[in-house]
């Protein structure tokens, strides 16, 4: 069983819409990110905390277009979802304490006054109890919510701010990949970087995702889905996936690249390591070469490749293009264990499987 949530809204300022948006809604259609809900909510940092949040209409926020977060990008964010119990109809938050602790890192790297873990814990579980008719019903779909929290102060200087805000926003959302599980095609990206030693890539910043938007936009013009980022030293290396994590399938070892400080430290990577472990397959966390990912893919020793994030889940890759040459890993049409994973996770998330790791948070 997971962990008990409690809704407590009494202990935040609670304005409701006058009529709901819900209806209007095609919840048999649902795209990524483009439906919102009718509520969200907001707190602001300043005199040293945080003020009492207030769960309000969703809508626009009034932001002085000398704020520094739009200046010089002193903002971070997190993406988390609930789930609908297929067969005990309870909502289930995730691992939010994950990313809570992420958030928590984040706001270090760029010297933002994070919410205390549980705080924000409550927080997402209250906005989330007000917005419960919009977790959608169907297995694989879920309520995405996106906690945000920039720099408000309008100020020139480049410094930390003194007065910020925290948003969380939410949506209903399908798989982002939609629901056909089909296999990825990416490309390694060989010219631009996403990440160097020493900046900003194990932060979920946005500037780290403004800097991926052009190669993202050739690359989807070129037939791709997504780009496999490379180190950005030596672009040998094999880092992360355009939203995802990446593993790597090899004779009976799963190998997944390390962290090492320029990789997102992805909540679904490190739920598919624990799975992994305990069902007795080898992970290796090391620096994986393109040059070892193309030989084993000649020697047959290449079984899958998959990546795995909150937004995807885990999705088959069966083709990276790396200098003008693809290397081909088609999942098998049965018994992949990307599949295995994917019904793992989704088992424990939607309450159909039992939660061992203690990973769900029930939201009443």
């Amino acid at each position: 069983m997971g962990k008990g949530g409690s809704s407590a809204t009494d202990q935040y300022l609670l304005t409701r819409v006058r009529e709901s948006g819900r209806e209007s809604v095609d919840f048999d259609n649902l795209g990524f990110g483009d439906v919102f809900t009718d509520h969200m909510l907001v707190s602001d940092w300043h005199d040293g905390a945080w003020s009492t949040p207030r769960i309000i209409p969703h809508g626009p926020l009034s932001v002085s277009p000398a704020a520094l977060g739009l200046h010089y990008g002193q903002s971070v964010f997190e993406g988390l979802k609930a789930y609908w119990g297929i067969t005990d109809n309870q909502i289930r938050l995730f691992r939010p304490d994950r990313n809570a602790a992420r958030l928590a890192a984040s706001c270090e790297r760029l010297c933002i006054p994070a919410p205390d873990p549980e705080t924000f814990v409550a927080a997402i579980s209250a906005l989330v109890s007000v917005e419960r008719n919009w977790v959608p019903r169907v297995r694989g779909q879920a309520l995405y919510l996106r906690p945000l929290l920039f720099a408000s102060e309008g100020h020139l200087a480049v410094r930390p701010a003194q007065t910020y805000t925290f948003v969380v926003i939410a949506a209903p959302v399908s798989e982002y990949f939609g629901r056909t599980g089909r296999a990825l095609s990416l490309k390694a990206e060989e010219r631009f970087t996403r990440a160097a030693p020493g900046g900003t890539g194990s932060a979920k910043t946005a500037g780290n995702y403004a800097a991926t938007l052009q190669p993202m936009l050739s690359t989807s013009c070129e037939g791709f889905d997504q780009i496999l980022w490379l180190d950005g030293r030596e672009h040998r290396f094999a880092e992360e996936a355009g939203q995802m994590n990446v593993f790597f399938y090899l004779d009976d070892t799963v190998v997944t690249p390390d962290l090492g400080g320029t990789i997102l430290p992805g909540v679904t990577r490190e739920s598919v390591l624990a799975l992994l472990h305990d069902w007795g397959i080898p992970t290796e966390e090391r620096r994986l070469s393109m040059d070892e990912i193309q030989q084993a893919a000649g020697k047959g020793r290449l079984r899958e490749i998959f990546g795995a994030g909150t937004a995807a889940v885990v999705v088959p890759i069966m083709r990276i293009h790396h200098l003008g040459a693809d290397i081909c890993c088609r999942p098998p049409k049965h018994g992949s264990l990307c599949a295995r994973l994917y019904d793992a996770l989704l088992g424990v998330q939607h309450g159909e499987l039992p939660d061992h790791y203690q990973w769900t948070y029930r939201v009443t």
